[in-house]
């Protein structure tokens, strides 16, 4: 998509001749020369696509598929990706910014260090989480790791302890956050967030009935927290990563930001440029990062979840009676395999189209960081995330209803306590794991998944989406 330049500031797409600034020449640009040392063949081909909105998809399944001969490859992929991403992009920050001042706010709860999770208007603990996380695996909801890690969470005195770390929370209202979490659990958290009044009494008001801390970034002043609070990545990305970099450690820098179409890609780069900024003024061991990948992107699997997919493909009973008469009629196009048959690692691409290329890039910058970070000896937790009803989700009407009717298709979609307290869990095993390579970027990313069932379903999952969507209207919220 083209558009003109309408005096953005900080992080910008270039400009072309004609001064409109092109994020499908940027994607495409960024894709090639991300293939173009291990996929020349790929490279040419994303290079030569005419129409990126709409071809797009086969360009970011070919980024995995080259990376997947070894680690190496992988590794290069991201490496390139990433200095095309920040080579290309345009950053102008402006004359220098009054620093920051931190405000905090010393919650007054008791600490809750006890694993419990929100589930189906219950609060599940010990042998009852225990039993939900068993029916996950049993139901292909999740891979079999994530019970591993749960186990040692719940087993492991200690685990939920956040003492001696400032969690840095990068999109710090987002409903897929931990900050909730890791306020019950006593951290110390520092927030970034847009600079927009609402987000921060709600911020504010948690953290007082906590038993953590708040660490608010604000410009001084005398009016009121909420009003000073808060700063804009985008145009302002320097000033942020300057009071990140002052702040107590070890940190931890969790990255949750969401934007709608390309500012989805300006906000994640910038959040990239700080993590960067901040890592190059501190050890390597000072600092932890930790991302959530979106389950509706393209990842290789491993061959047991395959497996899994081509036996639900064979027991499917209710849908055998209409697999057939579908199939023709769509010309093959609906319930189609989600695999072939002993692929190992598989291809997963649960890719929503209507999400967009500029969702995909945001979330493959994320990936490649994640990749790299940890061949740099940096403590990274990556963990792919079940699809989810947030706000950003239920306002589209269609992928609201194909959630509501996706568990006829054996995938679960999950509430965002569930999905927020869940993957807090899973950062904090990480981090008192150390979080160790299984030794290829597919594998790191495969480890401890809660893909909601998108990897072990029958079917395509683009092949059942609009089926879904039929069956999940009235039910839609």
């Amino acid at each position: 998509m083209a558009g003109p330049d309408r005096d953005q500031r900080g992080i910008t797409f270039p400009a072309g001749a004609d001064g409109r600034r092109s994020t499908s020449a940027f994607g495409r640009t960024v894709v090639a020369d991300a293939l173009a040392g291990i996929d020349p063949v790929g490279a040419a081909a994303a290079n030569r696509e005419t129409n990126w909105r709409q071809g797009y998809l086969e360009h970011f399944r070919r980024l995995v598929e080259a990376g997947l001969p070894s680690a190496d490859a992988a590794l290069r992929i991201a490496t390139d990706g990433l200095g095309s991403i920040h080579r290309n992009l345009e950053v102008d920050t402006g004359p220098p910014d009054q620093p920051l001042v931190t405000e905090v706010i010393a919650g007054t709860g008791d600490p809750d260090n006890a694993l419990t999770l929100p589930y189906r208007g219950s609060r599940l603990a010990g042998d009852d989480l225990r039993r939900r996380v068993d029916l996950w695996v049993e139901g292909g909801v999740v891979e079999p790791t994530v019970r591993d890690a749960v186990e040692q969470v719940l087993h492991t005195r200690g685990s939920l302890d956040p003492h001696g770390r400032t969690f840095v929370v990068l999109g710090a209202g987002a409903e897929m956050g931990p900050l909730r979490a890791l306020l019950r659990w006593g951290a110390t958290v520092a927030a970034i967030d847009l600079p927009r009044p609402d987000i921060w009494r709600r911020l504010v008001d948690e953290a007082q009935a906590s038993p953590g801390r708040l660490l608010v970034p604000a410009r001084p002043g005398e009016e009121p927290l909420e009003q000073r609070a808060g700063v804009n990545l985008i145009e302002e990305v320097g000033r942020a990563a300057d009071w990140v970099a002052d702040l107590p450690g070890p940190i931890v820098i969790g990255n949750y930001v969401y934007a709608d179409g390309a500012t989805n890609v300006r906000v994640s780069a910038a959040v990239d440029l700080l993590t960067q900024r901040v890592r190059g003024q501190r050890p390597t061991d000072d600092v932890a990062l930790a991302f959530l990948a979106t389950p509706t992107d393209v990842f290789a699997v491993p061959g047991e979840a395959v497996a899994a997919s081509v036996r639900n493909y064979a027991e499917r009973r209710t849908s055998k009676l209409l697999r057939v008469p579908l199939r023709t009629l769509t010309g093959g196009r609906l319930l189609q395999r989600n695999y072939r048959p002993g692929e190992d690692p598989g291809i997963n691409d649960s890719v929503v189209l209507q999400q967009g290329p500029n969702y995909l890039l945001a979330k493959r910058l994320q990936r490649w960081r994640a990749a790299t970070a940890r061949a740099e000896g940096t403590l990274v937790s990556f963990k792919v995330a079940p699809p989810t009803r947030t706000r950003s989700v239920v306002k589209n009407r269609a992928l609201a209803a194909a959630y509501a009717g996706a568990h006829r298709f054996g995938i679960e979609v999950f509430e965002p306590g569930t999905s927020n307290t869940l993957m807090a869990a899973l950062l904090m095993h990480d981090l008192s794991t150390g979080s160790p390579t299984r030794g290829h970027t597919w594998q790191d990313e495969a480890y401890a998944a809660v893909h909601g069932g998108l990897w072990r379903a029958a079917y395509d999952p683009r092949s059942a989406l609009g089926l879904a969507a039929i069956l999940g209207f009235g039910s839609a919220r």
